[in-house]
């Protein structure tokens, strides 16, 4: 994640929280091949992911577009969580 005013990454004890779901379940999942970059995050309840050099709409709960947001509820009576199709064969 970033800090609003430096631009450089926030310190490593703040927990990150999914800018789409509020949940505290983020979880990194890879690191820029030059250290200390960006990363990214994915969020365990809604599966979103994030590069932490995004813009605020897309790293802040706070910025994040409202129509967007999930709750704990969107996710648990989703109808269906579509499935990733298979590549095309080129």
């Amino acid at each position: 994640m970033h800090s609003s005013d430096s631009g450089r990454p926030e310190a490593a004890d703040a927990s990150p929280v999914c800018p789409r779901c509020a949940d505290t379940g983020v979880s990194t999942v890879a690191h820029s091949p030059v250290p200390g970059v960006w990363q990214v995050l994915q969020c365990a309840r809604c599966l979103y992911m994030w590069r932490t050099t995004e813009p605020a709409r897309r790293t802040r709960r706070e910025d994040y577009p409202l129509q967007f947001r999930l709750t704990e509820h969107d996710i648990a009576t989703a109808t269906e969580v579509p499935a990733v199709p298979a590549l095309r064969a080129r």
